[in-house]
């Protein structure tokens, strides 16, 4: 009997060790290479990762003929010699595939990046909201999914060039089922090589909700309201409409069986007291690009979840319905717009 325990033990130990040899040198392949791909791929590369960029337009010709820089943050970065390309296809299979696309592109990405994802490869999103997960797990088995959440105030300052706008940056990874997977800890290891704060966490689910409450907050408020985090809080009625908006994601979260405080709404608010004033969403700086809008996800994403437990959520709704008509973008807005011709009196 002391012989066949010796025996299994050796054989768990073995396997081990092929998982971690597995996973030692990890291919990563980064789809959508904007502010957050773009920024955590750049650090990913330059703490050794085997990492290629699915990226296009000028942006990609900038990766492939200077490589990738980060400015404005504390610690600037140039990474000058990157793989990037604009065809899924000739990316190769990766062991781990990390979606940065914007959430009105996922199901098309999703599509388009087969021809990556082998038998092994692990997928995992840093993409906004809680429904992202969701439609990774209608395109593949929920076994290759990981969670994941991600910090920090990027984007493109000019092709090839992400500017930090604010000095966290932070990733949280982690498998649904809270285990601690060896595909897990190479991918830690991989960030922390690259100078990310990152940490593996065993309850990744409440960890993408205690980010979405304050995210749909935040662009709900800022992208209505036109107007960046400062004064939004320094306004009893906005400051009040902040708090109520978040209390209908904590009410949704909980009802939905997250681990959430029930006053994780006013916890978040004394988040958004600490922030810069200058501080916005990345929704309303689409909304001022004319591109299209998160919306459908995040503050959209609250009232569909909340009509799947019966909370409601009026005030969310308001947020998706003030911006409808901006949701698909200023030049799908201006193509649906009715003809007017000049009128007389």
């Amino acid at each position: 009997m002391f012989g066949l325990t010796g025996q299994l033990a050796r054989r768990s130990l073995r396997n081990e060790m092929r998982a971690k040899m597995k996973w030692g040198n990890v291919r990563i392949a980064v789809i959508g290479s904007g502010g957050v791909g773009g920024y955590f791929g750049a650090r990913l590369a330059s703490g050794g990762a085997d990492v290629v960029f699915l990226a296009r337009g000028a942006h990609l010709a900038a990766l492939r003929s200077q490589g990738i820089t980060v400015v404005g943050g504390p610690e600037p970065l140039h990474v000058g010699s990157v793989q990037a390309t604009d065809d899924p296809s000739s990316m190769g299979v990766a062991d781990l595939v990390l979606i940065a696309v914007k959430l009105w592109d996922t199901d098309a990405i999703l599509e388009r990046i087969r021809p990556v994802v082998g038998s092994k490869t692990a997928i995992i999103s840093f993409q906004n909201g809680v429904l992202k997960d969701t439609c990774l797990r209608a395109h593949y088995d929920a076994a290759r999914i990981m969670g994941g959440v991600g910090y920090v105030a990027t984007t493109i300052d000019r092709p090839g060039v992400i500017r930090q706008t604010g000095p966290m940056q932070r990733l949280i990874l982690g498998e649904f089922d809270g285990r601690i997977s060896a595909r897990g800890q190479a991918f830690l290891k991989a960030c922390l090589d690259g100078g990310i704060n990152a940490e593996l966490s065993s309850d990744i689910n409440r960890e993408i909700w205690q980010k979405f409450v304050f995210l749909v907050g935040l662009s709900g408020t800022t992208t209505t309201m036109r107007v960046p985090i400062g004064p939004i809080r320094g306004n009893g009625q906005t400051r009040e409409f902040l708090l109520d908006v978040m209390k209908e994601v904590v009410a949704v979260g909980r009802a939905h069986g997250v681990d959430l405080p029930e006053d994780y709404a006013e916890i978040r608010l004394a988040l958004a007291d600490e922030v810069s004033p200058d501080m916005t969403s990345s929704m309303h700086h689409d909304l001022q690009r004319g591109n299209p809008l998160e919306v459908r996800w995040l503050s959209g994403g609250v009232v569909e979840l909340g009509a799947r437990v019966g909370v409601p959520t009026p005030l969310n709704g308001a947020i998706a319905d003030i911006l409808a008509l901006h949701a698909a973008g200023a030049k799908a807005t201006a193509a649906a717009g009715p003809k007017i011709s000049d009128a007389t009196e």
